[in-house]
């Protein structure tokens, strides 16, 4: 696309096609590679554009999408256009701001056993050198500490926080229909991504599905398994969110609830 067709991109009235809004740590980085392996589908090269939870662009009327728009350089042969940012799900105004934004767009949501996601999440603020705690002191002052981001959602500390689903997704049908929504289910991604990638290219309605190449899952490398102490916390938080989740999406996430079945090692 020349300057001219950028420029005019960035400030008109079009809009991209949909967002992965989530969740963290449940396989968006092999989302957005097998999203570009479509020729059909844009998808910036920065794979977190972080533009629906950056309060600063919201402190006016009129947000200025040239901002978010200018992220986007896409060819003429480039039929449905998206980002992935896997925070939107969780920061509270995000929602709201993009179905202002584009009230037709869709909206694709991953996600993954709320247990096993605290844990990659610490183990990467650890790695980062963001988090000094260990996951059971973590988990079990989380409260305490979220207070430091107050009114806003802390990007950090917010291990367990992220993973009731139940809420954040009756968010996201508060603002969009079901049926512009495309709830998915970590393991199957992991496990099938072809499958998987098939009900994403006839969601999107891209014109036809290909063949997937299949990318080694990226895992955390983990010290030490969680400790069967902070796995019993994290079952008695959810226990109760994930049984509400099962009847909300008709799921059967027992294997959730399982140390053996799903422990971190």
């Amino acid at each position: 696309m020349n300057d001219a067709a950028m420029k005019g991109w960035e400030n008109s009235k079009n809009r991209i096609d949909f967002l992965v809004a989530g969740v963290q740590k449940a396989g968006t980085t092999a989302l957005f590679s097998y999203l570009n392996q479509h020729p059909e589908i844009y998808i910036p090269e920065q794979k977190e554009l972080h533009y629906f939870d950056t309060e600063e662009y919201f402190q006016n009327q009129s947000a200025d999408y040239s901002i978010y728009h200018r992220q986007f350089t896409p060819d003429s042969f480039h039929v449905k256009l998206g980002e992935i940012t896997p925070i939107y799900i969780y920061w509270s105004d995000s929602m709201k701001r993009i179905r202002e934004y584009n009230p037709q767009i869709g909206i694709i949501v991953i996600l993954r056993n709320p247990i096993t996601r605290a844990y990659s999440h610490w183990n990467m603020e650890t790695g980062r050198g963001a988090e000094t705690v260990s996951f059971y002191e973590a988990i079990t002052t989380e409260s305490q500490r979220l207070l430091q981001a107050r009114p806003l959602q802390h990007r950090v500390y917010s291990y367990v926080d992220r993973g009731f689903y139940v809420e954040q997704l009756n968010r996201v049908w508060r603002y969009f229909p079901v049926h512009r929504t495309l709830i998915l289910r970590h393991e199957e991604l992991r496990n099938n991504p072809q499958a998987v990638m098939d009900r994403v290219f006839q969601f999107l309605g891209v014109g036809y599905s290909i063949h997937i190449e299949p990318r080694l899952e990226r895992k955390g490398v983990y010290s030490e398994p969680m400790t069967h102490e902070a796995w019993n916390y994290l079952r008695q938080r959810y226990e109760q969110e994930i049984n509400q989740l099962e009847q909300l999406l008709e799921w059967d996430c027992s294997d959730w609830l399982d140390y053996d079945r799903t422990g971190c090692t």
